[in-house]
């Protein structure tokens, strides 16, 4: 008999015994209400007939969902969405009290189920699948704070994991896609051939300038030869060619070869030392 009293004993000890862990705030329910004063972390104590320890959670938690939303076309697209939230010390008591422990189901996922649906049904299927995530997971966010934060919850992200379409929706959108991708890189093609028939066309009006300029320049330079040749003939008077005659004879007399100059009326006739 002390045997077993001694065992039931260690029991209502054991029961009445739970250990508070780090990210965790304890509360003491004593006959069906709630105590104010909250148990941190380490071992606490109670009654277990009349009490019992309410822990809850206040670490950041990771809630993951799967669910079918819809797209702007009315499309039903699978989504994979996760939360990252966690619960405020000082609100944890109000949050049991008012969600209890399965507040996790009651408040946050069912709000973020229907905010994630509303979201994404702004959108078309394509804007889901490659472009607006950022965008929806922000709206996500945005909306989920507006809720929630007023109950004590604090979001921490939200994010859009993965986007599931049918199989024939997914390549036309990665078909067209592709097509748009094709005619950037075309109309980039296009506007690189257009700069360079440009450059090119700028390259010939250079060549063409210079061409006119240097035939302007033969023109500028043939009349002024022209000008130069109608001032010498003009000066090629019959006095002036007679000088330049007699100038010429007295070279020819000057020079170590002559020795005689016979002339008449024509031409001079020049006997060197060489003429017999």
């Amino acid at each position: 008999m002390k045997k077993l009293a001694l065992f039931i004993l260690a029991i209502v000890v054991l029961q009445g015994c739970m250990i508070v862990r780090p990210g965790q705030i304890g509360y003491i329910q004593k006959n069906g209400k709630l105590l104010p004063r909250p148990e941190l972390g380490g071992t606490r104590w109670f009654n277990p007939f009349v009490c019992k320890m309410v822990k809850i959670n206040t670490r950041t938690v990771e809630l993951y969902n799967e669910l079918t939303v819809p797209s702007k076309e009315g499309l039903s697209v699978r989504a994979e969405i996760s939360l990252l939230y966690h619960i405020k010390p000082e609100s944890a008591r109000d949050i049991y009290i008012r969600f209890g422990s399965n507040y996790e189901e009651v408040i946050i996922l069912s709000n973020l189920r229907a905010i994630t649906r509303e979201i994404c049904a702004r959108y078309e299927a394509k804007e889901l699948y490659a472009t607006e995530r950022v965008k929806i997971e922000k709206a996500i966010f945005d909306h989920l704070v507006d809720q929630l934060s007023k109950y004590g919850f604090e979001m921490d992200a939200v994010l859009l994991r993965d986007i599931f379409m049918p199989e024939q929706l997914t390549r036309a959108i990665q078909n067209k896609l592709e097509a748009e991708q094709a005619a950037l890189t075309i109309d980039f093609v296009i506007l690189k051939q257009k700069k360079e028939a440009e450059w090119s066309a700028q390259t010939m009006d250079y060549v063409i300038q210079k061409q006119k300029k240097e035939a302007e320049r033969m023109i500028i330079e043939a009349e002024a030869i022209k000008k130069s040749q109608a001032i010498i003939n003009e000066s090629l008077t019959k006095d002036a060619l007679q000088y330049r005659y007699i100038d010429m004879l007295k070279s020819l007399g000057n020079s170590n070869n002559a020795k005689v100059i016979l002339m008449d009326k024509n031409s001079p006739i020049i006997l060197n030392s060489e003429t017999k």
